[in-house]
């Protein structure tokens, strides 16, 4: 047991991210569930007093335009775009993920050639793709196809339109072949839409670099957003053109305060907005991404892999053989920020969460046997890995 805590804190002492921990506001728990909500920043508060005392608070409705809000959606895309590999001008944040995977999927299906009526949804994706998904195709006369994503490559055909999948697991913490899904997908005539919830700010993406068509996610995990904080919908340049969005709203419009009653959309990103935005949350979200600036994916995702690896090293080393079992692939290119772990006993699962949550080790279980482990590699250190597996040994040996 000495020597994981001194390998730890020989690790955290070389660790070229661990300053940045000092950037959230944290206390001694073991955070381990910033996959579901990430740490508050610092700074944020400060930022949002200015908000609402003055930008709102004395400015009022001059905020919109010397405040920048009514840019906001857009200027905030411009700055998710280099933490998911995209080029300026695709990313618009605004509404819930939910409601841009609505969007996403009916325009993918718009922008598909005719005949095409199928839409393709990986198959453990999390519940609420799947509900819009079929919505969208009760509205479109398409129809659902639910697909393992190790089956998508066998399923695509002819009649497929698009394919809406999940980049890493939110349950397994499996990481898919984005690259090569997508390229499949394009080789069968239909359109990739990938959710990014579990992997913006945890590894690299690359949506420009793998032709992805249409992407959406969340920003309260990975990107400290905070609760509720809005998503972003990307839309490619080469689509952005030819994009009908299923919900035009009037911030969408070419000429928004002409207030006409016909419908003409905007260029570029803008086209994926809505109503008008939730500017709180919004600039929250905007003083949170200051925590990027200077920092490397790359160097986040290598910190990611040997945090994970370490966990799994100490959980082998102190959990007694059989109480757990790791469901998170061992393979660095099939594994997100997370780590997995089956209970022997399912009925123990809910029991074992709770007395780790007690003693300081925060993380989240999904029924009817998983504990999640998420590893926000800007603020969770080696030390914290090995006091989680440790403590959890300790709790199912009770």
């Amino acid at each position: 047991m000495s020597d994981f805590k001194e390998r730890a804190e020989a690790l955290d002492t070389a660790d070229e991210l661990a300053a940045l921990r000092d950037l959230f506001t944290l206390d001694d728990t073991v955070y381990l569930d910033g996959n579901s909500l990430g740490a508050l920043p610092r700074h944020v508060p400060a930022r949002m007093q200015d908000v609402i005392a003055r930008q709102w608070g004395s400015l009022r409705i001059r905020s919109w335009d010397e405040s920048g809000w009514w840019t906001a959606p857009e200027r905030i895309g411009d700055r998710i775009a280099p933490l998911v590999g995209a080029a300026a001008g695709q990313i618009v944040v605004g509404d819930s993920t939910s409601v841009n995977v609505f969007k996403a999927v009916v325009a993918a299906t718009r922008l598909a050639d005719d005949g095409r009526d199928e839409i393709l949804v990986d198959a453990s994706t999390f519940p609420t793709d799947g509900y819009i998904a079929a919505s969208a195709a009760r509205m479109t006369g398409h129809r659902v196809v639910p697909v393992a994503p190790a089956d998508v490559r066998a399923a695509l055909g002819p009649r497929t339109a698009a394919v809406l999948l999940n980049h890493v697991d939110y349950r397994s913490g499996r990481l898919h072949d984005l690259p090569g899904l997508t390229a499949a997908v394009h080789g069968a005539g239909a359109l990739a839409v990938w959710d990014l919830c579990h992997s913006a700010g945890a590894l690299p993406v690359g949506l420009d670099a793998h032709g992805v068509d249409l992407a959406v996610g969340c920003t309260y995990k990975y990107l400290n957003g905070g609760p509720g904080s809005p998503a972003y919908l990307y839309v490619a340049e080469r689509h952005q053109e030819a994009f009908d969005s299923p919900l035009p709203g009037w911030t969408s419009h070419a000429d928004p305060f002409a207030m006409t009653p016909g419908y003409t959309p905007a260029e570029g990103s803008v086209r994926g907005r809505v109503g008008t935005p939730d500017i709180l949350s919004m600039l929250a979200l905007e003083a949170s991404l200051d925590v990027w600036d200077g920092v490397s994916v790359d160097a986040v995702r290598a910190k990611s892999l040997a945090l994970t690896d370490f966990f799994l090293e100490c959980v082998a080393a102190y959990v007694p053989e059989g109480r757990v079992t790791p469901v998170t692939p061992a393979a660095h290119a099939e594994r997100g920020s997370q780590v997995s772990l089956r209970c022997e006993d399912a009925e123990e699962t809910e029991r074992v969460m709770g007395a780790l949550v007690e003693r300081g080790v925060v993380g989240d279980l999904r029924r009817p046997d998983i504990l999640r482990f998420g590893f926000t590699p800007l603020y969770v250190g080696f030390a914290d890995a090995e006091r989680a597996a440790r403590i959890l040994a300790e709790v199912l040996a009770v």
